[in-house]
This record gives C-alpha cells, structure tokens and sequence, in this order.
C-alpha cells in the first residue's frame, strides 16, 4: 500500500511565522487597544504608534536587510494586517499601505536609485501614500486628469487627488498622472513625490464612518515639481505599475477584513457566555450556537483564502482572480459577521460602550477601497472567460 503525506493546511504556520504572529498580537494588546477609544473620538492616530510601528519592523516588512527593512514575505504582512485589524482596523490599513501599495510597488518598479533613497527611511521614520483615486476617477482609475509636463531635468504635476489613505500622516507619495493625454491610459506615470516638493499640499480629511483614526486627505498638486529621476517605472508604464499593485493591496485589504471578522466574533462570543436570558446563557440557546457556528466557518473560509492569495504571490505564481476573490468574499463576510455581533449584545451593540458597533462601521470599507465588490465580480468574471 502506497501512502502519501498530506499537505499542511494554509493555516499551519511555521516557527518565524508563529513568532511574528505572537508578537503583532501582543502589541496590538499593550500598546493599540488601550488607545482605540481615544483615536476614535479624535479621528486620527496616537502619533505616539507611529514611531513605535517602525520599531516593531511593521513598516517594512518586505524591504531586504540590504535597504533597512526586515527582509520578510507577503505572507507575514498578512498575519500581521490580520493580528492589527483584530483589534484596530485603522493602525491595520496604516501598516498595510505602506507594505502593500508603496513598499511592493517600489520593490518590484522603482529604480536602484529610488530605492536606495527612499528604502532606508520608509523602514525606519517615512510614512508612506498611494495615490491614484481622484474627483472624477473611482472605480474608472484611468480616466484620471492629473496632468504632468516635462521641463528639463523635472516633471511639473497639476491636479488633485482624493482618498489618499495616511496622507496626513505620510512624507512620502507614489503619485500617478498622465504625461500625455493623446495616449489614453498608456500615457499614465508613476512618480516618487516627497511632501517637502514646491507645490505639493495636503487638503481636506475626510470625516468618514469607519476606519475612522485612519487619516483620508486630499492631495493638492499645484505646479509641483518632481525631479525626472523620481519616476517610477517607465514613462507611460504606470497602468501597469498601478494593476498590479492593487492586485496585491487587494491581499492585504482581505487580512483586514478577517481580522475585523475575527475580532467582532470573539467579542460575541465571549458576550454570550456572560449573558443571561430566561436563566441561562445566551450561548445555551441553539440559535445563537448556529449563527455562531456559521459565522466561525465562513469566516475560516475567508481566511484560507486570503493566505492562499499571499502564499501564491510570495511563490512568484498566477494569483490576480485569487486576490480579487480573496477581497470580494472576505469584505463580505466582514459585514455579515460583524452584523450578527451587533445583534448578539442586542441593545448594548448599538451603543459605543460596547466594541462592536465600531467592528461594524469598519468593515463597510471593505466593499469600496482598493476596488469595489463590483470590480472584483469583473475582474473574476474576465479571468474565468479567458
């Protein structure tokens, strides 16, 4: 009889996987949870994380030992998305742009001269933004309008640019505009912009419902002048530079939404133990154990998906259908988890006094950001018709 050995679930994780894991989780409890409250009613975040972010290696997971950053995977940026969005989904998603959409992005498109400049200190003190989305330029990225003109040695940028997540906060801009506009979106560039540029301003934050301590600002870009070797990529190379880097975003938006999920479930769970109604616990009731038992399987699901998309990426693998599906399912079992802890404290999950409401006003986000539920269904479809 032959025998073969089963492959290790996508769960399983190794020893310096366990480790990293570990301690996300206990900074997430020392030093986040006591601050959520407070960043809440502010609507922006402790500055006193942000330092301490950098500290921990959270913002430059992927960055290799030689350019300052912790030489990690995909994968632990994940765990650690997940282990932060458990207790807070606003320090989740400002550690998640910074590894998803800017570090990757530069990793795979900058040149050795962008990153040798901008590695170092985007490991080490340099928040850092994506920004493509605009007024006019949702969903349809490309039709963006932010024009840039060559003047000798530099680019001069004009435009706006809307729901830049941590551009309140960052120092450093991954900036798209279109170098010629009579090219369509083969005109669109990338460009590497530093806050301190003439011409470069940061607008109105937004006042939102969830993610609410995470800053979302408008950019302001006024004949702003970025030198001609701050740009990313090739010249009209950005619709690429920008696809694929949501594709991996979309991982990462899928981490935090499980661990949205994640941490709404275990507050429900915890509640209905306590809770007494006609003289037993909540939990007694077989009603409650099988909304719970649903809630805990498809949120399991989610979570296997989402590891499966950063496992594929990190093995240099096909995985763009399997991060749009990772996104579209783990957004939509966020609301719906999150939704039942709400009815679970009943009356109390209405209130702020309790955890849960705040769980459900932040996985709303997920079926917009980084590309709606709509685009994933696309972007899925289009794949599976090839």
């Amino acid at each position: 009889m032959t025998t073969t050995t089963s492959p290790a679930p996508l769960t399983q994780l190794s020893e310096e996987e366990l480790m990293f894991q570990q301690a996300v989780r206990d900074f997430a409890e020392q030093e986040i949870r006591p601050r959520v409250g407070a960043m809440e009613r502010a609507a922006q975040l402790d500055p006193t994380l942000i330092p301490k972010f950098f500290e921990l290696g959270l913002m430059g997971i992927e960055v290799p030992d030689a350019l300052g950053g912790a030489g990690g995977s995909l994968f632990l940026t994940v765990l650690a998305v997940e282990e932060l969005s458990r207790v807070d989904a606003s320090s989740a998603i400002f550690v998640d742009v910074q590894n998803t959409l800017v570090n990757a992005l530069l990793l795979k498109w900058a040149s050795a001269d962008v990153q040798g400049r901008y590695f170092p200190r985007l490991s080490r003190d340099l928040v850092g933004a994506y920004a493509l989305s605009e007024p006019a330029s949702g969903s349809d990225a490309f039709g963006l309008e932010t024009k840039a003109t060559r003047k000798g040695d530099a680019w001069i940028l004009d435009g706006r640019k809307l729901w830049i997540t941590n551009g309140a906060e960052a120092g450093f801009y991954v900036i798209f505009a279109n170098t010629d506009f009579s090219k369509g979106y083969k005109g669109i560039t990338a460009f590497a912009v530093e806050r301190s540029f003439p011409g470069f301003s940061v607008g109105k934050k937004e006042d939102k419902l969830g993610i609410r301590a995470s800053s979302t600002c408008e950019l302001i870009l006024d004949q702003c002048e970025v030198p001609a070797a701050n740009v990313v990529g090739e010249v009209g190379q950005g619709y690429k530079v920008a696809i694929e880097t949501l594709n991996t975003g979309r991982i990462g938006i899928g981490a935090q939404m499980i661990g949205v999920a994640r941490g709404a479930l275990e507050a429900g769970l915890a509640y209905v133990k306590e809770r007494k109604q006609f003289g037993k616990p909540v939990a007694e009731f077989q009603a409650v154990q099988f909304q719970l038992a649903q809630a805990a399987t498809e949120l399991e699901a989610a979570r296997l998906m989402v590891y499966n998309a950063a496992r594929l990426e990190d093995a240099g693998a096909p995985y763009t259908m399997e991060a749009a599906m990772a996104k579209l399912y783990s957004s939509q079992v966020a609301e719906r988890v999150t939704s039942l802890a709400v009815e679970l404290f009943g009356g109390y999950g209405y209130t702020k006094e309790y955890p849960v409401e705040k769980f459900y006003r932040d996985a709303k986000i997920g079926a917009i950001y980084e590309g709606t539920s709509n685009m994933q269904l696309n972007t899925i479809a289009k794949m599976l018709l090839k």
